[in-house]
This record gives structure tokens, sequence and C-alpha cells, in this order.
């Protein structure tokens, strides 16, 4: 089986030795090159084409903004993750902002950082053809994630799970998209303990996140046909409704 190759930025050597255990150990990944120093991160991505890449955002040198900076620029296709300890909001949104793939908060077990990345990137590449039975399908919520991610969703801001609990009860009960103000939001409230106005406003904040990176071509890739032009975005319960039918039509 091919691995996945992947290099490590962290800020201590320790931490570097750590997680190249707990990727190796998997089975799934090669570790091609660990550093501390982001401006030799960057080289070795470049020079390697590495497929992923797990960063701090606190390195010697570079530094991890600078690191996400310096890729994009560069073009590279390398999937950043960004593994750190600095969680406030306005940090992990510029991280998205600058391309990185995915956001992980430390402290996190090395195994579940790696358990993440496979749930998240790998899971859809064991599936296809034939089906390895120690392998499972993934789950609905994986498969929304997956979609976040491709659209530009960050994790972190609430939205994010307002909408994929909307989606999730759309499937279950697609007629509940008709009745998105008496019923959906009231029930998505009522799971996390808040008001049906502040569930509207935050998923409406989180479709209007992704909107403003200009993911476009992301988001008609997903549906398949030409469903948006740039400026043009849909309501709430339009977007809960196209991502459940998508849902449905794939089996979930």
């Amino acid at each position: 089986m091919k691995k996945h190759g992947i290099i490590i930025l962290q800020d201590k050597e320790q931490k570097c030795e750590e997680l190249k255990k707990a990727f190796e150990d998997s089975g799934e990944f090669e570790v091609i090159a660990t550093s501390c120093d982001g401006e030799e991160g960057v080289g070795l991505i470049m020079r390697t084409g590495a497929e992923y890449c797990v960063t701090d955002l606190i390195l010697s040198g570079l530094d991890g903004l600078g690191v996400l900076d310096r890729l994009s620029k560069s073009g590279s296709e390398t999937k950043v993750i960004v593994y750190s300890a600095l969680s406030r909001e306005e940090v992990v949104e510029t991280c998205i902002s600058k391309g990185a793939a995915f956001y992980i908060t430390k402290p996190c077990e090395p195994t579940t950082l790696v358990s993440r990345i496979k749930d998240l990137f790998l899971i859809d590449k064991k599936i296809s053809g034939f089906v390895n039975p120690r392998f499972k399908a993934p789950s609905l919520d994986e498969k929304i994630s997956k979609i976040f991610i491709s659209v530009g969703i960050p994790p972190h801001i609430k939205g994010y799970s307002y909408l994929r609990e909307g989606i999730k009860l759309a499937v279950d009960s697609p007629d509940v998209i008709n009745n998105i103000t008496k019923k959906l939001y009231p029930m998505i409230g009522e799971k996390y303990s808040t008001t049906p106005s502040k569930v509207e406003r935050a998923i409406r904040h989180a479709i209007e996140v992704a909107w403003s990176r200009g993911r476009i071509n992301n988001i008609n890739e997903l549906f398949g046909v030409q469903t948006y032009l740039a400026g043009e975005k849909p309501t709430n319960g339009e977007f809960i409704a196209l991502i459940a039918d998508k849902m449905l039509l794939e089996g979930a």
C-alpha cells in the first residue's frame, strides 16, 4: 500500500518525534521530514511535494502563518493542517483564510490528530473501487465535514455545528426544510441550548464566511452543476437542502 507523505513542523524536537511515531505507527503515512524551523519546512515541502504538512504556528525562523503565505504564493497543493495551542477565533480564521485545510487545537493526543486527518482526507480513498472490509464507510458527519472543508466553512465557528445538525435533520426528515423557522431552527436550538434566532444568524454567518473566500468553483463542482455565480449566495434553507439532497442521493 502506498503511504501518504507528510512533513511535520513543530516548535520542539520532542513534539516532532511524538507526532512522527504516531503517524508512522498508523501504517498509512510516511514522515518525509520533521523540523522546528519554518523556513526549512517550506523548503522541504517545495522539494518533496509532500501530500500533507502538520505545522505549529510558533516555529523558528518563519512562523506558521509565514509558512501558509509562502505555500499559497507558490501554488503548492500540500494540505496544511495547523496544530497549535493558540485557540483565539481570529487566529483560526486567519489560518483558514491563508489556505490551511484544517485547524486542530492543542492539547490533543497524537493518535487523535492522526485519526482526524484520516477521517477528513483519506477515508474516501479507501472505499473507492474494492471495499476493504477492515474499513468502515464514512459516517454522515464525516461526509458533511469534508464538504464544509471544501467550501471553506471553518470548524471553530458556531454556525459549523448548527449547519451540520440542520443537514442531518433534513436528511432524516426531508420535510423539515419546508418549516425551517418554526421547526428546524428550534430543534437545533434545543440541542445546543440556544435560541432559534441565534441558530439562524450563526448559520447565515457560516455561509457568508464560505462565500467570502471565493470558493464558488468548489461549490459548483460539489453539486456537479453551475449552481451559483460569483456574488450569489443561497439562503440558509437552500444551502441545507442542497447538501441534504446530495447526501440522500449518495445513500446517506
